[in-house]
């Protein structure tokens, strides 16, 4: 068995729009402006984009990171 060059089984390197919008809980349809708009690199796969796994996982995080840490702020005073 091969692993991908991400390193992780089974887990999907690109992600199809409908995929990316079910992770983020978005609609297609914001996923699509995210990408033309600039915000969400993609490649186009004949008339489809895929959305690489890693830049999805990472603004998930980031915008996590980013919550807790006003949270963490507003908790101190």
């Amino acid at each position: 068995m091969t692993e991908n060059p991400q390193g992780t089984q089974g887990t999907p390197r690109f992600l199809t729009v409908a995929e990316v919008a079910d992770l983020m809980r978005v609609s297609r349809m914001t996923v699509y402006r995210m990408v033309h708009a600039g915000q969400l690199p993609a490649i186009r796969m004949g008339r489809s984009f895929r959305v690489p796994r890693k830049v999805v996982d990472d603004m998930i995080a980031q915008g996590l990171a980013e919550w807790e840490q006003s949270h963490a702020v507003g908790e101190e005073g």
